[in-house]
Parts: structure tokens; sequence; C-alpha cells
């Protein structure tokens, strides 16, 4: 391996660790000797690439903040519905709070009194991301007469920050039966209902070929019937 190959794998072996650590026991009560003893390494490898706790809780920030504006711009490239890729950016947030430890730890640093994101609002780089996708879905007709975009909006946000701070301690919250059974509540309120068959609660994710496909029904959908 290149010496800039092994270099970029020793950060990022520090900074999983770090986010592991900082997810378990919080960013104070982390330790820079826990932090090395996780990654496998000593205190002066790590010394070498973060130049203390801080260096590192910005960098876990940093990626967390990474990964949100990479769902968004992935949301607002695929082809669809204003509320399509509403529904794709928020199971796809919740999914990388699943997956990915270092996501899972920017967000809770995120809603931490301790430590100051005021430098990087991913929350509310996410609530104006969902506030305009949803003035485009009225300017698309899709809302229901009686919801404005601020009301869709507020009840949204809350509920995918809300479930993200639950799904850091209990996966089940971000699951994706739980997101599932979440849209097919809040949708029929939410849109007309000739918009709501065209939509697929589950996502449509970039190897989907679309609404079509068998593993992406839209909302109402309850399966094959026979007769």
């Amino acid at each position: 391996m290149k010496q800039k190959e092994r270099a970029e794998s020793t950060r990022r072996s520090l900074l999983r660790a770090a986010a592991e650590v900082f997810a378990e026991e919080g960013f104070v009560s982390a330790t820079i000797s826990s932090i090395s003893r996780k990654a496998g390494l000593s205190n002066g490898a790590l010394h070498f690439h973060f130049e203390n706790k801080l260096g590192l809780g910005q960098a876990v920030e940093a990626e967390f903040a990474d990964t949100v504006a990479r769902i968004i711009r992935e949301a607002d490239e695929r082809p669809g519905s204003a509320l399509q890729r509403l529904i794709n950016a928020a199971n796809a947030l919740m999914r990388s709070i699943d997956d990915d430890i270092v996501v899972r730890a920017g967000f809770q640093m995120a809603g931490a009194a301790s430590w100051d994101t005021s430098h990087l609002d991913r929350q509310g780089r996410w609530r104006g991301w969902i506030d305009g996708v949803l003035h485009a879905a009225q300017r698309e007709g899709m809302l229901a007469d009686d919801v404005s975009p601020a009301q869709a909006s507020a009840a949204i946000v809350a509920t995918t920050v809300g479930l993200a701070v639950l799904g850091l301690r209990d996966p089940q919250w971000v699951s994706s039966e739980g997101l599932r059974d979440y849209w097919e509540l809040m949708l029929p309120r939410l849109t007309q209902p000739d918009v709501l068959a065209e939509l697929v609660p589950q996502g449509t994710h970039r190897h989907d070929p679309g609404p079509t496909d068998a593993a992406a029904e839209p909302a109402g959908h309850s399966g094959p019937t026979t007769g």
C-alpha cells in the first residue's frame, strides 16, 4: 500500500474509532487514549493526523455534513416528483444513521448542548431543503388543498429529526419498515388522492427502475390480488 493510501486508511480508522467512542460515551467524556485504543493505534499516531479531540469532533461533524449534503443532492438529481424526492431523502437519511457510525455520532453531537455546531447547521439545512421541496410540491399541485408547505414542513422536520434521535439508541426507529409505515400514514393527509397512487413510501433507490419495480410499490398498494 502506498504511503498516501496508508495514511488515509489510518485516518479513516481513527475517524471511525472516534465516532464509536463519541456515540458511546459522548464527546465530553471521550478521551484521546480511548479513541486510540479503539483504533488499535498509539496516541502519537492519532496526533499525527488530528491535533486534538476537538479536531476529531470537527472531522466527524464535517463527514456528517457531507453525508446530509450528498443525500440532498442525490434526491434532487433523481427524476421524480417533489414529494418522491422528499421521501427518498428522508429514507436515505434514516438508513445512513442506521448503517454509518460516523453519521450517527455526528447527528448525536449536533443535538448536544456541549458541542458548538454553529458552523455546521445540518438540521437547519435539512429543514430549509424540506421547506423548499414542499413549496415545489405545492406549485406542482401535489399538496392537499388544506395543507400549506409551512405546516407540512414543521411536521416532517419534527418527525424525521425525532426518529433520527430515537434511532441513535434503537435502530428499529429508523428501519425501512418503520419509515414505510410513517409515510403510509402521512401521505394520505399530505397529498391529493390522484398523486398518492404514484408515490412509493419505501423510496425509489438508484438501482430501482422506478415506481413500477416490483420492490417499490406505490402508496396504498397492498400487493397482488387474485380473482
